[in-house]
């Protein structure tokens, strides 16, 4: 139980449903609630199988390409960071990619399960386990599929400004992960030589 709430915590702050309402609703708007329903089904199957597929085969592929879990440590967290640092100070996101596939690009992949949310699972099983790490990515995108599907409600409970609030707070806990990425990825090359 212990290790699964560590686990639940990490890929939780990754994910940052909250943070990705704001695009999810500017990227739906105008759909009927089947359509957005649609998106929203679409976006969550996407993550499943982006995570669990980058869980199965993802160190599988770097040993074949030759990148080592501390390159992707620290070539995952540089994203991340920049990322973060352009969240926080680019607040008004304009990513429109309107169309049936808004769900799996860029609502499922990045934006579900990009780049912080692989490199969370790489670290995650390696900690906490396999189990662990897969019931966590399983829970976090129920609570997105919840959020999503509620988003009104939810924007109207926290309003515009709420939104916003717990989406720079995400930014700054997603930099504090990013930069915790970046140092434990160089300090595995030191310590383990790669």
């Amino acid at each position: 139980m212990k290790n699964f709430l560590l686990a639940l915590i990490p890929i939780f702050v990754a994910m940052d449903a909250i943070g990705v309402l704001p695009i999810f609703l500017s990227l739906t708007e105008g759909m009927d609630p089947k359509e957005r329903e649609r998106v929203v089904k679409a976006s969550v199957v996407t993550g499943f199988a982006v995570g669990v597929g980058f869980l199965l085969v993802g160190k599988v592929v770097f040993r074949v390409i030759g990148v080592t879990v501390s390159d992707f440590k620290v070539a995952g967290g540089l994203i991340l960071l920049v990322l973060a640092i352009y969240d926080l100070i680019f607040p008004e996101k304009t990513r429109r990619s309107p169309g049936e596939t808004v769900g799996v690009v860029p609502l499922g992949v990045p934006l579900i399960v990009g780049p912080a949310v692989m490199t969370t699972l790489l670290i995650s099983v390696d900690v906490y386990g396999f189990l662990p790490t897969l019931l966590s990515l399983v829970l976090n995108l129920l609570f997105t599929w919840t959020i999503f599907r509620q988003a009104e409600l939810v924007v109207r409970a926290l309003g515009d400004g709420g939104v916003r609030g717990v989406a720079k707070v995400a930014s700054l806990m997603l930099a504090a992960i990013a930069v915790m990425m970046i140092r434990k990825g160089i300090t595995d090359m030191i310590l383990l030589g790669g």
